[in-house]
């Protein structure tokens, strides 16, 4: 830092340019959204897309150019996933933009307004009430009233005179100074907690764990299958090489569920476009369904269920002599005070002052803990802390203090008496108490209705704070928190098992290091939790990111909202109820849309291996494929996963998938092989075999979508009927185009097969359901067994 910087003037625009030249600016970390460029590539470049196109090339060698239309659903998938994607990254940088906080710097002598990040080193900075400090810095002229509870956890405001250190993340409470900037960027106290987290963080996305899970087992088998299918089809069957590459690329493309991970992405990029038009900046996709997942949401005190502001709790008359609401409202007008505790005195005693006549004021001061002013005919009135006001007569109301204090509440005194003040400004003698204000932190408005929604929903919530613990649980009481008296001192737990203990034990924190909070967030985890934590301050970087699901408020420190997954940009507690629903609604209905698509992933995987085993020709043709798919599975997934669905989440989500999809594949299956067996014992040819399994899975798809989509209202029974009739006029009208015999040419053997396999449907989903949860049953008894058994076994 220069010591030859002129405060009046600041730095000269020579200055500030060789200073960024240098790398000496408050840089911020990167943007968290992709570029553009970056979106286009992910999108396009996916495992299914290249396993696609390498398909639709083999169709192109063997001139099948009417089966290419499986490559158009899938570009068309691509360009609407990426334009969801991109849609979304503009909300979050727009979001960004409006949420970067702003600071008065002096340059060439004229005040300007800049973002933090073009601060250099050496700027002179204005600071007033209610900034934050932006870059550590030294008070050069000019005095602060500063709250450093976003670095230590502490509420307690702090002085700081000329000379003294101001650290980043900290915010002005009160008073005007003129600083200089001593470090900025990562040299910066706040920078330097935020580096210990900048550690890449995979979200806890069963979503994501499962979509990897299918990718990989499909790239997997994919590629052997394939091999095999062509050979027996060419070599074995000696097909031609058109009929056989044809059918190898309808049985792969019926493995690959291409809609799936578009419609992820798609569902979770239109979530993050809503929850902006309410406020809220995602800054990572995935944390929308965690945050629906939580089953324990950490909540820091300050800033979160609390404004971080001061309000007067009560006012107790001790002495009726005079009008307590007057006088305060008298010294609020005189003492031009400017800091928690006043603006909280303020809007206690709102109306108009008393026109009375001011002779002298003493402003407050840290020293004395009081001020007041004499009024000409009223006399004088101070207001402080009791035991500095009255000195050697606190005894008289010690006692009542005390009882409010023992709450976790502090405690002014409005004090009267007759004579002035000294000549030297000390208090009269005789000081008569005339009221007792206990105050406490400011509960937001919607605390108490937002907990009261997550206690309902079955979150546990855990309140941890580095304040004092009876004051955090007075806090978390008046919040309504039920369990608010279950509090522990985490200053009493010596060591890290201490307070892994203490996680599961208790419901409220005090005095809780940064270290101890993310201990407090990995135990539980551990404990089979999942997590969510907020946060507005330093102290709660690390905890945050130790977090399945972080959440800042706006009004918090800058390092805060970098590390964390969904800002508040309105600081609006009750925001949290929306993500939660939102959640919800992109979860659920992926796992309604998912099963759809795994219902065609798993038939034709079963199929290609029975064909294989049974040197049979595949049933079907890509065309086939893509018009069951979308009619049965694409176009509606995109409905239904944009509908409201506020259902509570239960249970893994690829067991969940994998049980509803599986009674309908294998009711695919049956059928299809049922036709297979029965056309080649009648010596029917393989376009009449596949017109009758192209026929019979597409209504399979068709019942299976009526039971997704249950309960029907009117846009689902829509939906369903046009899935119908749009399926019944491709095969009745459009049979040419999808290879399909006219049913009116249907031999009367034919029509009996189609009959009994359509008859069938409805009974063997139920029938395959019916046997699936047995084994389950068995299954699940079974393991229990096992695990009692190994208990006893270990306890003997």
């Amino acid at each position: 830092m220069e010591n030859n910087i002129n405060p009046e003037m600041g730095l000269s625009q020579a200055q500030v340019e060789e200073r960024v030249t240098a790398g000496k600016v408050n840089i911020q970390p990167e943007s968290k959204t992709k570029t553009i460029g970056r979106i286009i590539q992910d999108n396009t470049l996916t495992l299914f897309n290249i396993l696609n196109i390498i398909l639709a090339l083999m169709v192109i060698f063997v001139q099948s150019f009417q089966n290419l239309l499986f490559i158009n659903i899938v570009v068309i998938n691509t360009f609407i996933g990426t334009i969801q994607e991109i849609k979304a990254k503009k909300t979050i940088d727009k979001l960004s933009l409006i949420s970067q906080p702003h600071v008065t710097v002096l340059r060439d002598g004229s005040p300007m307004e800049i973002v933090f990040e073009k601060i250099v080193i050496d700027d002179i900075l204005i600071l007033k009430a209610g900034k934050q400090v932006p870059s550590d810095a030294q008070v050069v002229s000019g005095e602060l009233e500063v709250n450093e509870s976003l670095l230590t956890g502490e509420s307690e405001s702090i002085m700081k005179y000329v000379g003294d250190e101001l650290l980043s993340g900290s915010f002005v409470v009160s008073g005007e100074a003129t600083v200089q900037v001593n470090r900025v960027g990562l040299e910066n106290y706040a920078s330097k907690l935020v580096e210990a987290v900048k550690v890449a963080k995979k979200p806890n996305s069963e979503i994501m764990k499962a979509l990897n899970v299918i990718m990989k087992g499909i790239s997997i088998v994919i590629i052997p299958i394939g091999i095999l299918l062509i050979y027996k089809q060419l070599v074995v069957q000696q097909l031609s090489v058109q009929a056989g590459v044809v059918g190898t690329v309808a049985a792969l493309i019926g493995m690959i569920p291409e809609g799936l991970v578009l419609l992820t992405s798609v569902a979770l990029a239109v979530g993050v476009v809503r929850l902006g038009h309410h406020n809220t900046l995602v800054q990572e996709l995935y944390c929308i369904e965690t945050l629906a997942r939580v089953d324990v949401l950490c909540l820091d005190k300050t800033g979160t269920i609390t404004e971080g502001n001061m309000e007067v709790l009560s006012m107790e008359t001790i002495s009726n002599d005079k009008n307590p609401v007057q006088a305060i409202r008298a010294l609020i007008a005189n003492l031009k005070d400017d800091n928690a505790t006043y603006r909280a005195l303020r809007e206690s005693c709102k109306g108009e002052a008393p026109k009375w006549q001011c002779d002298r004021v003493i402003p407050f001061s840290s020293e004395r803990k009081w001020s007041g002013a004499f009024f000409t005919e009223q006399g004088t009135f101070v207001i402080g802390a009791p035991e500095f006001i009255l000195g050697d007569r606190y005894s008289e109301i010690k006692e009542k203090v005390e009882c409010y204090a023992s709450e976790g509440n502090r405690v002014l005194m409005l004090g009267y008496a007759a004579e002035s003040f000294g000549a030297d400004g000390s208090l009269p003698d005789a000081i008569k108490t005339i009221a007792l204000l206990p105050m406490g932190d400011k509960i937001r408005h919607e605390a108490k209705k937002t907990l009261e929604f997550f206690r309902n929903q079955g979150v546990k919530i855990k309140v941890i704070s580095g304040d004092n613990p009876i004051t955090v649980s007075q806090v978390a009481h008046r919040a309504g928190l039920m369990d608010w008296d279950n509090y522990v001192d985490a200053a009493t737990l010596t060591d890290d098992e201490d307070v892994r203990t203490a996680a599961s034990t208790y419901s409220v924190f005090g005095r809780v290091t940064p270290g101890q909070k993310k201990l407090l967030i990995e135990a539980l985890k551990d404990d089979g939790h999942t997590v969510a934590m907020t946060g507005d301050g330093v102290n709660d970087v690390l905890a945050l990111r130790a977090a399945d699901c972080s959440i800042a408020m706006a009004e918090g420190s800058d390092a805060v909202r970098q590390v964390s997954q969904l800002v508040l940009l309105d600081s609006n507690f009750s925001n949290f109820t929306r993500v939660l629903m939102e959640g919800r609604r992109v979860v659920n209905n992926i796992t309604r849309a998912a099963s759809l698509f795994l219902v065609k992933t798993m038939f034709s995987l079963m199929l290609a291996i029975i064909v294989i085993i049974a040197n049979e020709a595949y049933p079907f043709v890509p065309i086939q494929l893509t018009l069951i798919s979308a009619l049965t599975i694409g176009i509606p997934s995109v409905f239904l996963a944009l509908e409201p669905n506020k259902n509570r989440i239960t249970g893994n989500f690829l067991e969940k998938v994998l049980k509803k999809s599986l009674p309908g594949a294998l009711t695919v299956v049956f059928n299809v092989v049922m036709i297979m067996v029965i056309g080649s014992y009648l010596q029917l040819n393989h376009e009449q075999i596949s017109t009758m399994a192209v026929i019979s899975t597409g209504l399979i798809g068709l019942v299976i979508l009526f039971r997704v989509s249950q309960p029907l209202d009117n846009k689902r029974w829509a939906l369903f009927f046009a899935m119908v009739m749009a399926f019944l006029g491709c095969v009745l009208f459009l049979g040419d185009l999808f290879f399909l015999l006219p049913v009116r040419e249907f031999m009367p053997v034919m029509d009996m097969v189609m009959g009994i396999t359509i008859l069938d449907i409805y009974p063997m989903i139920k029938i395959f359901g019916w046997s699936i949860n047995k084994v389950e049953d068995f299954w699940n008894r079974r393991t229990k067994q096992k695990n009692t058994a190994k208990a006893t076994v270990l306890e003997k």
